[in-house]
């Protein structure tokens, strides 16, 4: 088995980028403040409302379920229900996070080809019963990229937010990949959000360069009121928070968070690109954000795992994720594509 210096299991395998890390370094120089009350955290939370172009209230904590799960209790009740797909993170990934922190709201599934959620799924849940026996459905939750690599458009969201008001739901959005969607898209992020009527966006960093920590964004203030208690309660509030923020200016400046899933998205183009070209494999869901979906030869796929690849095959039997990273290289990919030509 030959020794890898990068794979394709997860964008969480990747160190930390340049810029986030300098941001660090400069955090570290003298004495702060604590629990977010320093000049660092201040400054982050100021850039991203420039970036998002809106007043809004600003949360750090360390990973992705508690950004979701402490978002989905803020707008819930026990016993209120949260739609999402059915392959949605906070439904397959967290452990049931989100029905502990909101003291059992209960996830409802839905279904949407290409992971996405459609207003009909969401109108058919919300149908299903509307008696006092079941519970009432109070949020839906989408994630922008989602779970199989695809991306919502305008149009998409707009839709479901109709679909929402319709029926009195919030709208949450997981975005741990946010930033390959605003590159796919080249839109800007108040594009796909707040003006498609997101309440809270759980914006990710870990996964586009950061080392630990994911920002909480409420567009809709009233939504925030004792946020921090929650965060605070449930171990979420870093007493040393210029360590989690600091790192987010390094992503902010000269638009690294951009040039980070850019390269990851054109990493899963050239990946694609050259799997087109073997006829034993084939794409399963379009790419659209750094994310690659095949089916190919469970022989190969050993071979692959025994020449010292890491991936994820959770689709099915023959099911292979290929996740890139900010920093996969072109030769990364083609050494895998030249491993992978060879055993099929």
């Amino acid at each position: 088995m030959s020794e890898k210096t990068q794979h394709f299991a997860s964008d969480n395998y990747s160190g930390i980028c340049p810029e986030a890390f300098e941001a660090f370094t400069q955090a570290n120089q003298r004495h702060e403040l604590a629990y977010g009350e320093d000049r660092w955290t201040n400054q982050v939370c100021d850039r991203l409302r420039e970036l998002f172009e809106i007043d809004c209230e600003v949360f750090f904590v360390f990973n992705g379920t508690a950004a979701n799960s402490l978002s989905l209790a803020s707008l819930c009740q026990s016993y209120h229900s949260i739609i999402c797909h059915e392959m949605a993170h906070v439904e397959t990934d967290e452990c049931g996070a989100p029905e502990f922190f909101s003291n059992g709201s209960k996830i409802l599934p839905g279904t949407g080809e290409n992971g996405k959620l459609t207003p009909d799924s969401i109108e058919q849940l919300v149908l299903k019963r509307t008696d006092v026996h079941y519970p009432k459905p109070k949020a839906i939750s989408l994630t922008q990229s989602t779970e199989v690599g695809t991306v919502y458009r305008q149009d998409e969201l707009l839709n479901i937010r109709n679909m929402a008001d319709k029926y009195g739901l919030k709208l949450h959005m997981d975005g741990a990949r946010f930033a390959n969607a605003v590159e796919r898209l080249k839109v800007k992020p108040k594009e796909i959000t707040w003006q498609c009527g997101i309440d809270i966006l759980c914006l990710g960093g870990t996964k586009n360069g950061l080392a630990v920590g994911e920002a909480i964004l409420v567009f809709n203030k009233s939504l925030a009121e004792d946020f921090e208690y929650r965060c605070k309660q449930a171990g979420q509030l870093a007493s040393k928070m210029r360590y989690l923020s600091a790192p987010w200016l390094g992503l902010m400046g000269d638009d690294t968070w951009l040039k980070n899933a850019g390269n990851a998205n054109q990493r899963a183009d050239d990946l694609a690109r050259y799997l087109k070209e073997i006829p034993q494999v084939s794409l399963m869901f379009p790419v659209e954000a750094n994310a690659v979906f095949v089916e190919m030869p469970q022989p190969a796929i050993k071979a692959l795992h025994d020449k010292g690849w890491h991936f994820y095959t959770f689709i099915g039997e023959s099911g292979v994720r290929l996740m890139c990273s900010w920093d996969t290289t072109a030769e990364t990919v083609e050494a895998f594509i030249s491993d992978l030509r060879e055993v099929v």
